[in-house]
Parts: C-alpha cells; sequence; structure tokens
C-alpha cells in the first residue's frame, strides 16, 4: 500500500458538488492499494501513520504525532497513485488491486487508524470523481510504501 500523507491545517473533499468528508487540522492521506497487498499493510500502514511525527513541539521541532495534537484525518482512496510509468507516457494501472480489494483494505486502513487512537477518520466516496480542498502546513508531505517494512 502507498501513502502520501499531507499535513494540512485542513481539508476536505467533495462529489458532485457535495461535501462528504472535512476535518480540522491533521492530514490529508491519499491511499494507494496495490496487487498483492494484504491486511497486515493496512494494519502497519495506520500503525506508522498514527505514530509519524511531523508536527511541531514547543520548541519547533517536528516531534509530535496526530495522536499528540488530537488531530483529524481525510484519506481518500486514489489507485492512480500504483500507476506504472516505467514505458511510454501513458500510465499503467495493471499493478493496482483489484477494486472490490483495494476498497476493502482501505476501509480496513481507515478503520486500523480509529484503533490506533485517532480521533476522527473522514472518507472519500470510493471509485468517484472527488474534488479535494486543502490548506498544506509546512508543506509537509510524506510518502509510505508498505514494501519498505516487507524487506523488498
Amino acid at each position: 500500500m502507498k501513502a502520501v500523507i499531507q499535513r494540512v491545517k485542513y481539508a476536505q473533499v467533495s462529489v458532485d458538488g457535495e461535501t462528504v468528508g472535512k476535518v480540522g487540522e491533521g492530514y490529508m492521506i491519499l491511499v494507494g492499494v496495490q496487487a498483492g497487498d494484504a491486511d497486515a499493510d493496512a494494519e502497519i500502514l495506520a500503525r506508522k501513520t498514527a505514530n509519524l511525527r511531523v508536527f511541531t513541539d514547543e520548541n519547533e521541532k517536528m516531534n509530535r504525532s496526530i495522536l499528540d495534537i488530537d488531530g483529524e484525518i481525510l484519506a481518500i482512496s486514489q489507485f492512480t497513485l500504483c500507476a506504472d510509468v516505467k514505458k511510454g507516457n501513458r500510465p499503467s494501472f495493471i499493478g493496482a488491486a483489484e477494486p472490490c480489494e483495494a476498497d476493502r483494505l482501505y476501509n480496513l486502513y481507515c478503520d486500523e487508524l480509529l484503533k490506533n487512537g485517532v480521533r476522527k477518520v473522514e472518507k472519500g466516496v470510493f471509485g468517484a470523481h472527488m474534488e479535494v480542498e486543502l490548506l498544506n502546513n509546512g508543506p509537509v508531505t510524506i510518502l509510505y510504501d508498505t514494501e519498505m517494512w516487507r524487506g523488498k
């Protein structure tokens, strides 16, 4: 699984002009599920996300997690993170998980964030055309790929 984690002041996602998810200070996360990803990927990604220390402490050092600041998360499924761009100019999405499995693991990731102590997790609409608005704070953007914890 891949996640692009952006530290935000706020974020919201809309479908057909209607807001379906909205958060204050915390993270806006784009989540890509790859073929071969499993429950363990969602679980470790959620644990690592919840404990990521990129919020500043009293000394202006990035030393606090989303749990420490009682922050919120907007998680949006995005299969385009799984694009293969090695050949040509048009991305291939063959490495993305099948939609049913991707939706299941995306939802498991969101559930695991809550189990790891995140107070609020809002979501987009899986498979929908979404419009995302956010105010990136920093900017601070971190890329996670669960392959790094599988020893690949």
